[in-house]
């Protein structure tokens, strides 16, 4: 016990320094792996759900993203309590190789032209595979680090492991950036796409290089000599009140608001700049992958704030700001990136009057509905252009209007016609609604030259920001609130919860939402709602537990 508490009050070199390290560089390149298909979702869309409409196509590829966030609980569930009984090194090895080897698989995958919808599939079972993978990953790696940090900064040592994330991100950018910029975006587009997932298969080979060097935990070293560490992890964290009331409001009043915060600052808004707010592809990588460089050393900041004043508040005001000041934000942003799209906006406003029976939420499960009714013509194809509307309702039988200003723009009805017609008078159409949008204002793509690249950066840091704050101090809030023989898998169900299902479905779901509505700024209700709700839920319920002991 002394010597424990000797290294416990060791300073932060030589084997801490190696602790950090390992379980921080392994991380990053598990995320790589994981944000390698995000941030590419416009690109798999293409290859691999081309067999549906453009819109369906879209969020099919999204929803193929979200599901590696969907089974992200069953892996916490099922390597949690290998954590708890294996330790917590050996169990996140594992999870590595999972990771690796499944996202290399995905560059060798044959595209729906050549395999049909097996495509798509094999496509989903692997982030499947690699939802399972990371919900063991994270919270092993949070617990490792924490178990060996000195009295004092438990906060600041487990930051590191928080800015993992941000940094897996950022390499899957740049990579993403020299692959497009070395071989141009035709060759990109058609193959070279496939060139960062099978980078995957080194950076796999130095994971496990680094990690194979640490030693086990020391607070789990000490529960084995002990003869202290949980039978039955599963039923100690879920099967007895006290500690699965820690679990709910670990999720309710912590991680649910820390992932939408998390992921409409790093995910959502790659999909923003790009689908709505018309910036090619390159360069919204660019601009976020700037903003989070700019951002990642608030991850430290307050991760050692944490240390000082509490993980609770800074969490919760990184919730509260997000959800008084997303609105404003993003509407900030497309001023700053796309002015011509911001001024047509409000000089042209774009209107589809139709009859309310005449229009469908267009997304087909099946992917074969045509969506050829006139409302539904007019709003898939102002969607795909990026245009926000308002709708408004007609009488019944009505053939839908597209306004933009005080020109208006009828729309067809295509239920009658063969495929082959309703392709071409579709093109057509949209040809004329597009010349119309022009001579309006509205811009077909956002022009380089006129964005205000230090405000959209600014705006987007400061998106960037929010998630340091609720994302910095989080895996030390989480550590401390449960006991060490159930830790892993009691701190890793609510996180990937929040995380995989409140953070992994945002970007699908709020994309949907504009899609419904028309209005590019409706789906930020998602991550408002949910983010003011932890605010509430976090204040009243959850207590600081900042400094407490986490020994066996």
């Amino acid at each position: 016990m002394v010597a424990a508490a000797a290294g416990a009050e060791a300073p932060v070199r030589g084997s801490n320094i190696t602790v950090i390290a390992g379980a921080s560089a392994g991380t990053v390149f598990e995320w790589y792996d994981f944000f390698l298909y995000g941030s590419l979702a416009s690109v798999i869309t293409e290859h691999f759900f081309s067999g549906v409409n453009a819109t369906t196509g879209y969020i099919f590829a999204l929803l193929a993203f979200a599901a590696g966030f969907a089974v992200r609980p069953f892996g916490a569930i099922v390597f949690g309590r290998l954590g708890d009984l294996w330790g917590r090194k050996n169990t996140f090895l594992v999870t590595m190789v999972l990771m690796g080897l499944s996202t290399f698989s995905v560059g060798l995958l044959p595209s729906y032209a050549a395999w049909g919808v097996i495509s798509p599939i094999a496509l989903i079972s692997l982030r499947l595979i690699q939802g399972l993978a990371l919900g063991g990953e994270y919270g092993g790696a949070a617990t490792y680090v924490a178990e060996h940090a000195p009295e004092g900064k438990r906060g600041l040592y487990t930051s590191w492991i928080q800015i993992t994330a941000t940094f897996g991100l950022m390499l899957s950018l740049v990579v993403i950036i020299l692959v497009r910029t070395r071989l141009g975006e035709d060759a990109f587009k058609a193959w070279a796409w496939r060139i960062p997932f099978l980078v995957s298969a080194l950076l796999l080979i130095v994971s496990l290089w680094i990690r194979l060097k640490l030693n086990e935990s020391p607070v789990f070293q000490q529960m084995v000599a002990e003869g202290k560490t949980s039978k039955a992890p599963l039923t100690e964290s879920f099967g007895q009140w006290p500690n699965l009331k820690l679990v709910i409001l670990a999720l309710l009043g912590m991680t649910a608001g820390q992932a939408v915060v998390w992921y409409t600052g790093q995910f959502y808004a790659l999909t923003f700049l790009e689908k709505f707010v018309k910036i090619e592809g390159v360069l919204t990588n660019e601009l976020v992958a700037v903003a989070l460089l700019l951002g990642t050393p608030f991850f430290l900041v307050f991760g050692w704030l944490s240390d000082k004043i509490g993980r609770k508040p800074i969490i919760l005001a990184g919730c509260l700001l997000a959800a008084l000041t997303y609105f404003p934000i993003f509407k900030a942003i497309v001023a700053s990136a796309n002015p011509a799209l911001a001024a047509a906006s409000a000089s042209s406003p774009v209107t589809v009057v139709a009859d309310p029976a005449d229009c469908s939420v267009q997304f087909d499960l099946i992917g074969k509905a045509t969506f050829a009714s006139s409302c539904d013509i007019a709003k898939s194809t102002l969607a795909n252009a990026g245009v926000s509307y308002r709708n408004e309702a007609a009488p019944a039988g009505t053939v839908a209007t597209v306004k933009i200003g005080a020109t208006a723009v009828p729309s067809f009805n295509g239920k009658a016609l063969s495929a082959k017609d309703l392709k071409t008078q579709k093109a057509a159409w949209t040809r004329t609604l597009a010349g119309d949008l022009k001579t309006a204002g509205y811009p077909a793509k956002a022009d380089p030259a006129k964005i205000n690249f230090p405000l959209t950066v600014f705006w987007l840091w400061l998106l960037a920001v929010y998630v340091t704050m609720v994302y910095g101090p989080i895996a030390a809030a989480l550590v401390e609130m449960f006991p060490a023989r159930i830790r892993y898998t009691s701190m890793s169900l609510p996180y990937h919860i929040g995380n995989g299902w409140f953070g992994g479905f945002l970007t699908p779901t709020a994309f949907a939402m504009v899609v419904a509505s028309g209005n590019i700024y409706f789906g930020l209700w998602f991550p408002v709602t949910v983010a003011a709700a932890t605010f509430v839920i976090g204040l009243l319920f959850v207590k600081e537990m900042r400094g407490a002991p986490i020994e066996a």
